[in-house]
């Protein structure tokens, strides 16, 4: 027994332990800090954190406005704009000097090679790079339809493409985009294979018509021009076989709910 205290004893030891005490024998608490379980520092934690909260909170509104107003202006749409910026061109150049200068056809052809690239890479970006804008989704299909619509009626205006070949053609596009947006409360048709091998064939075609080909190519251009108006008519039908089903479907499923619900109800 050394005669000390237990209370100095413990102190001593606590004092090893924990490093230099204050005057009173106690461990100075750090800033922020209270020996009543730390209310203090988790107060000053949610103050910190809610803080920060509302400052992620704020930068991210902020971002996302940013992104918001920037979207319109993305390459996928800058494309799309172009490719109905060259609809009035090509227009001028297939009809220029009377629609039969070789060269204007070639400037025409141009145009139109270009408004076509354009249509194969502005959707691409869009979905590689999640750039897909409401204005994307109605312009597109709008610069598709004019330019190669454009195109069949100067053709065809000149005595170049018969009348019924434009009209099946139109016709086929114009009669699938109503079709969609009828269907549309039940699903989305989605593009087809064939669909996409109709729109090369028809550019392909209606490209070469647009220049002034002679000989053996004119011959040609006649044989893909008919592939073009197959595929045109095959794959509209096969659009307008999947937006029946697509209504079948869609209505006995919903009939299906509202039996359930009823069910449900009655319970």
């Amino acid at each position: 027994m050394t005669g000390v205290p237990a209370s100095a004893a413990g102190g001593s030891s606590s004092a090893r332990r924990t490093g230099p005490r204050g005057a009173s024998g106690a461990a100075p608490e750090p800033a922020g800090r209270t020996t009543s379980g730390g209310a203090v520092e988790r107060d000053a934690g949610e103050r910190r954190g809610a803080t920060e909260g509302g400052a992620g909170a704020r930068g991210g509104k902020i971002t996302a406005a940013a992104v918001n107003q920037a979207s319109v202006w993305n390459v996928a749409n800058l494309l799309t704009m172009l490719r109905l910026l060259l609809v009035p061109a090509f227009v001028a150049l297939m009809l220029g000097n009377g629609g039969y200068d070789p060269a204007w056809r070639s400037f025409a052809w141009a145009a139109f090679a270009v408004a076509m690239i354009t249509d194969l890479f502005d959707g691409h970006l869009a979905r590689t790079y999640n750039l897909v804008t409401d204005f994307g989704k109605i312009a597109d299909p709008i610069a598709d339809k004019a330019i190669m619509g454009a195109a069949l009626i100067c053709l065809s205006a000149l005595g170049d493409l018969p009348w019924w070949v434009t009209a099946v053609i139109l016709g086929r596009e114009l009669g699938i985009t109503v079709l969609r947006f009828v269907v549309i409360r039940y699903g989305v048709i989605p593009a087809s294979r064939g669909g996409k091998l109709k729109t090369l064939t028809q550019g392909i075609a209606v490209g070469m018509y647009v220049l002034a080909l002679t000989g053996p190519l004119a011959t040609l251009r006649f044989w893909v021009m008919a592939a073009a108006v197959v595929l045109t008519v095959a794959t509209g039908l096969d659009y307008v076989k999947q937006a029946i089903v697509l209504r079948r479907r869609g209505i006995a499923e919903r009939r299906a709910a509202l039996k359930d619900a009823s069910k449900e109800s009655e319970v």
